[in-house]
């Protein structure tokens, strides 16, 4: 006490100043009193937003003004001196003006001596965390409500710290509070190693913001633009400008870009290698010359969906398309049977090996031979809606395409038995799976066709709602195909047990996946052979709407399957005893079953499904009406490790 008394008022005791003016006054001393035990229970420290000063009299609190009424330009240079990006992101969380301002630095803005003296002072863990800033290994997804500028902001702010931002995904339907150019500025100077980026639904995103991203995120590598209106050439420009490691570019309905824009792509981004153009009205024969020709040697994925183009477009591709591999072309009213012809000549598309053609006018007999002749290595051919090819077509394709693995046909009308057969016989060795899709022009013939050679080396037919396919189709397919090991025959309601057993008795190879949905002619009698003779390979079996298969048939299972793991009969014609015959079997170790709609099942299968249970990962009980709730309730709580569907 006595050194408190001799105090002069020296700051080396009290740097702040003194704090009474005569320090040696007795009445600013409280008087202890008598000796007394007093409890102070701990209480919070009231909060203090400004400091006390101390006269002779009185306790006078100042007035001090808060942080927030500094500039932002103060702020921002006190915000980029924050040593590291936990600090930065626990400043983020204080406020939404603080959020903004964060998100608006730079990494080059940040202060360069304080990360350096970070990493001095806090050793080897803080240089690591440094180290592993700017990776761009992190993803995030922004869709409807959440698609806002402050969530934008936060992402960019957040990630920093945290391996960085790779790839990001917007799907905005926001409209009262949707991304704008201030979401995308945050993500384009907090995130310069973004390589991903995609954003569907955006309307009030335009050049501004993808000017933005254009010039903070240098490393972009793929880019979908889809429903973007505001969207012009102008901001594709500055991508291709400023984005010259763009490999993947998705444009889908965005009305205002057009040639000058795709022209520029071509320009300045070298390593293209993917291409998807839907619905784009602005885009026409320019635009898509420059682009293919531009990126001959590296472009491998094409896709022209619903645009304006016409058979000069088809002419390029066929000449400059050296490098493509995948090729989608859909909705193109303006090209005619010489644009595919022309294309299939064009000597281009040597390595050409996926084809996609829908909906396209163009697709006559003669422009597919022609494809065919100019595309020797394609091995995947898919037609849809193509109103004009016929028989002969189609033949003349599978003679020319002796590479080809796997044609598919979907509502392709004017194809009938003889074509299907014909470009079956005419396909060459290489065939391995075949599909009819909705093509009503087949009908069930009878074919008296010579002695030919088998087709061994399809392995997978697919026939799916072609009413006209029936038992005289199936038995040839049997007799000419041999080697099957998965078959697709859903909506044939002209098929029937006699059909579908020349298939079984013909097939050497052993079935794996078999569908016979809504087949609603089959029998226990099919479903007894094949488990007999194909049971030691069959792997999947789907009788869904099969409704003559009874209770025989998951007996036949039981017995016969031992590698059987998804079943499906739903709407079938099984009951409480098929259910236990299943769980009784040994061998039997489903992972998946179905028996949605199967109504005669019931309560009395609790104990069977539970012990099925034991291997199921799925099970479907949806319109089981004869199941209680209560048997629903212990499955739940007993199969806890299976997915229910109720």
């Amino acid at each position: 006490m006595s050194k408190v008394f001799e105090f002069t008022g020296e700051n080396d005791f009290c740097p702040g100043g003194p704090i009474y003016t005569n320090p040696k006054e007795p009445s600013l001393f409280l008087s202890l009193g008598l000796p007394v035990d007093v409890y102070f229970p701990s209480r919070k420290r009231s909060r203090i937003s400004a400091p006390f000063v101390f006269s002779e009299e009185r306790f006078e609190q100042k007035k001090q003004a808060s942080i927030e009424v500094l500039p932002d330009e103060c702020l921002f240079e006190i915000f980029r001196r924050l040593p590291g990006g936990e600090e930065r992101s626990a400043c983020a969380c204080v406020s939404k003006r603080w959020l903004i301002l964060l998100s608006s630095i730079c990494r080059d803005e940040l202060c360069s001596q304080n990360r350096s003296a970070v990493k001095n002072t806090e050793g080897k863990s803080k240089i690591e965390d440094e180290e592993i800033e700017g990776d761009g290994c992190l993803s995030r997804s922004l869709e409807g409500k959440k698609a806002t500028d402050i969530r934008l902001a936060a992402i960019a702010v957040g990630t920093a710290n945290c391996g960085g931002l790779g790839k990001l995904f917007i799907r905005g339907s926001n409209s009262s509070r949707g991304v704008t150019k201030v979401g995308l500025r945050a993500i384009a100077r907090g995130c310069p190693f973004l390589k991903v980026l995609s954003l569907w639904n955006l309307p009030s995103v335009g050049d501004e913001g993808l000017s933005e991203i254009a010039n903070g995120c240098h490393m972009l590598e793929k880019l979908d633009l889809s429903q973007c209106p505001a969207i012009t050439d102008k901001g594709l420009l500055a991508i291709a400008k400023n984005c010259i490691n763009l490999t993947d570019l998705v444009l889908e309905s965005c009305s205002n870009i057009g040639n000058e824009g795709l022209q520029a792509v071509g320009q300045y981004c070298t390593n293209l290698k993917s291409i998807s153009i839907t619905n784009c009205p602005g885009v026409g024969d320019q635009g898509i010359a420059a682009l293919v020709s531009s990126a001959s040697n590296v472009l491998t994925k094409l896709k022209l969906q619903s645009l304006n183009i016409t058979d000069v477009s088809l002419a390029v591709v066929g000449h400059y398309g050296k490098a493509v591999t995948d090729l989608v072309l859909t909705s193109l009213p303006n090209v005619s049977e010489r644009g595919f012809w022309v294309m299939g000549n064009g000597q281009g598309l040597h390595k050409l090996k996926s084809l996609t053609v829908t909906s396209c006018l163009g697709v006559t007999d003669i422009g597919l031979e022609a494809v065919g002749k100019g595309c020797p290595n394609l091995k995947q051919f898919c037609l849809h809606k193509c109103a004009f090819l016929s028989d002969n077509g189609l033949v003349s394709f599978a003679k020319a395409a002796e590479t080809l693995e796997s044609l598919q046909l979907e509502e392709c009308h004017r194809i009938t038995q003889f074509g299907f057969f014909g470009s079956l016989l005419n396909c060459g060795a290489s065939l391995k799976a075949i599909s009819l899709v909705n093509c009503f022009g087949i009908r069930d013939l009878k074919l008296d066709l010579p002695e030919l050679s088998p087709c061994n080396s399809l392995r997978s037919l697919s026939i799916r709602n072609c009413p006209g396919f029936g038992d005289g189709s199936l038995a040839l397919l049997g007799n000419l195909c041999p080697q099957l090991r998965n078959v697709e025959l859903s909506g044939l309601q002209g098929v029937t047990d006699s059909g579908f057993l020349s298939v079984l008795e013909n097939c050497e190879a052993g079935l794996v996946k078999v569908n016979l949905s809504g087949c609603i002619n089959l029998s226990d009698k099919v479903v007894s052979v094949m488990t007999e003779q194909h049971g030691w390979t069959l792997e999947m079996l789907n009788l869904d709407g099969c409704r003559r298969i009874t209770d025989a048939s998951l007996v036949a299972i039981a017995e016969n399957c031992f590698l059987l793991y998804d079943l499906d009969v739903s709407k079938c014609a099984t009951t409480d005893s098929g259910i236990a015959a299943m769980a009784r079997s040994k061998q039997l170790c489903l992972q998946v079953l179905s028996v949605s709609g199967c109504s005669m099942i019931s309560d009395k299968s609790l104990p069977a499904l539970v012990k099925l249970g034991q291997t199921l990962l799925g099970l479907n009980l949806q319109h089981c009406n004869a199941i209680s709730s209560s048997t629903v309730d212990i499955l739940v709580e007993r199969l806890w490790r299976c997915d229910i569907l109720l």
